[in-house]
């Protein structure tokens, strides 16, 4: 007789307490403003909640510090180096998905699954449209040469983005080859290296340089900047290639945390990120290149030209980043 009340009572205190909506929680070293549309949308057509936090600096360390604690269930991150990292600390897990696997090329992920990539963005050239003529930079070796002498700007050398080239120039020669090719461009800089991609062509408007190099999505975010827009005006696009290669690519990925507190949710996002509707829409916001097959570029990034992305495996360029990095040291490029 008394089993029946306590049941009733236990199925209305069920009732009164909303069922927990699912959540994803996400480690970004972009800024949320970049990917906020995506997740967004996603959180429209799936009812799970999307909490970003932006962890500029030392997130590697604080996925270790945290350890199995951690809120974290993604952790999306820039350069190849950088996804290399997090999973040499040991912080991620590997995922099987067939989605993942379909959508993702082989060349843009982890051969363990650990790490998938998202956009891809080129290594290029900004060159003056006054003072270099179109055609006249065609290698990334040919930036070593004496012609090009006090005319070129570049940001330091240890910053990751021009390790990765350096890395793959070490893939693609040797280190002896790649020491005399940072000597050689060392000797062609106009002036100290300093600032980000945007100051070098800022350099080039101002007359200080006349080529340099910078990501590729830099360009799109110029545009959009009244006050940058003159800088953009001033240079073209160029698509340098290595000697017997293609242009240097790398890569913003996404990875799943060891903890993942919410794993399900959490791949449910992996496998929208690399859909046709999210490619669109993450490339567009960052002004990249789509990772997935037959998702067309936006009409900014179409504009800008074709190109022959290089072949060499990401992984081989990671594996090289050390050696890069000593020989910028031994060469005192920065200095």
């Amino acid at each position: 007789m008394n089993a029946r009340p306590s049941l009733l009572a236990l199925l209305a205190a069920t009732a009164a307490v909303p069922a927990l909506a699912e959540e994803v929680n996400v480690y970004s070293l972009r800024q949320p403003e970049l990917v906020q549309p995506i997740f967004d949308r996603f959180t429209e057509e799936t009812g799970i909640a999307v909490n970003v936090a932006f962890v500029e600096k030392g997130m590697v360390e604080r996925l270790v510090n945290e350890g199995d604690r951690s809120p974290a269930d993604l952790v999306m991150t820039v350069d190849i180096a950088r996804l290399a990292q997090v999973v040499d600390a040991g912080v991620t897990q590997p995922v099987e998905s067939a989605t993942l696997e379909a959508n993702i090329p082989a060349e843009f992920r982890d051969p363990g699954n650990q790490w998938f990539g998202l956009t891809t963005r080129a290594r290029i050239v900004y060159a003056s449209k006054e003072r270099v003529a179109d055609g006249e930079v065609t290698t990334y070796e040919d930036l070593a040469d004496p012609k090009w002498k006090g005319r070129i700007c570049t940001r330091s050398g240890t910053h990751d983005y021009n390790l990765g080239l350096t890395a793959a120039m070490i893939a693609h020669h040797d280190a002896d080859t790649t020491r005399t090719w940072l000597e050689g461009l060392k000797a062609n800089l106009a002036k100290k290296p300093q600032g980000g991609d945007r100051d070098q062509v800022k350099s080039i408007w101002a007359g200080e340089c006349d080529i340099a190099l910078g990501n590729s999505y830099y360009m799109g975010a110029m545009l959009a900047d009244p006050e940058q827009k003159a800088w953009a005006d001033s240079v073209r696009i160029v698509f340098p290639t290595f000697e017997g290669g293609g242009t240097h690519m790398n890569v913003s990925g996404v990875a799943l945390t060891k903890a993942a507190p919410n794993k399900d949710a959490a791949l449910k996002l992996m496998e929208f990120l690399s859909s046709d509707e999210a490619q669109r829409i993450y490339a567009e916001a960052n002004n990249e290149f789509p990772v997935k097959p037959g998702v067309e570029r936006s009409e900014l990034v179409k504009s800008w030209g074709d190109f022959t992305p290089d072949a060499l495996g990401l992984m081989e360029v990671a594996k090289s980043r050390p050696e890069a990095l000593k020989l910028m040291e031994e060469v005192n490029y920065d200095g």
